[in-house]
C-alpha cells in the first residue's frame, strides 16, 4: 500500500473542489425571480381572462365564474402534463409555475402520468399523492393550528 503524502492529498482535495466548480450549474437570482415572475404572472393573466369571458360572456355571477376559473386552470395544467410541457415550464420558470393551483395538478398528475404501467391500483393509486400529499397533510395541520388559535383568541379576548 502506498501512503499518500499530506502534499498529494492537498494537491487531489484541490482538483476536486475545481472539478465541483467547474459542473456545478450556476444560477441568478435576478434572472431566476425574472423568470418565476413573467411565469406566474402568465399564468395570472390566463386565469384574468377566464374570469373575464365567464362573467361577461357567459353571464356568470363572481363565484362561479371563480370556479370555472380554478377547474379549467387545473384542467390545463394537467393536460400540459400529460403532453410533457408544464414540466418543462415548471423547468424554466421556477416558482412562478409550481406555487399557483396549476403546480399542485401538476404535482398529482406527474405521478399518476409517470407511474401508470404499474396498473390502476399499484401505479396511480398509490403513486398519485406522492408529491401532493405532504402538501394536503400539512395545509390541513396547518389550518387546523390556525384555527384553534384563532378559536382561543377569540374565547380569551386576544381578537
Amino acid at each position: 500500500m502506498v501512503q499518500e503524502t499530506m502534499e498529494q492529498k492537498e494537491q487531489k482535495n484541490q482538483e476536486y473542489n475545481e472539478y465541483v466548480k467547474q459542473v456545478t450549474p450556476t444560477h441568478s437570482l435576478p434572472a431566476n425571480m425574472l423568470k418565476a415572475f413573467i411565469t406566474g404572472g402568465a399564468i395570472c393573466v390566463v386565469g384574468q381572462v377566464i374570469l373575464n369571458v365567464a362573467a361577461g360572456t357567459f353571464g356568470l355571477d363572481k363565484d362561479t365564474a371563480g370556479s370555472w376559473c380554478s377547474l379549467l386552470l387545473v384542467l390545463l395544467s394537467v393536460v400540459l402534463t400529460g403532453f410533457n410541457i408544464y414540466p418543462s415550464l415548471a423547468n424554466w420558470g421556477g416558482a412562478g409555475a409550481l406555487v399557483p393551483i396549476t403546480g399542485f395538478a401538476n404535482s398529482v398528475a406527474a405521478p399518476a402520468i409517470e407511474f401508470q404501467k404499474e396498473g390502476q391500483v399499484f401505479g396511480i393509486g398509490c403513486k398519485i399523492f406522492t408529491i401532493a400529499g405532504p402538501v394536503i397533510l400539512y395545509g390541513i395541520f396547518t389550518s387546523w393550528v390556525l384555527g384553534l388559535v384563532y378559536w382561543a383568541g377569540m374565547y380569551f379576548g386576544w381578537f
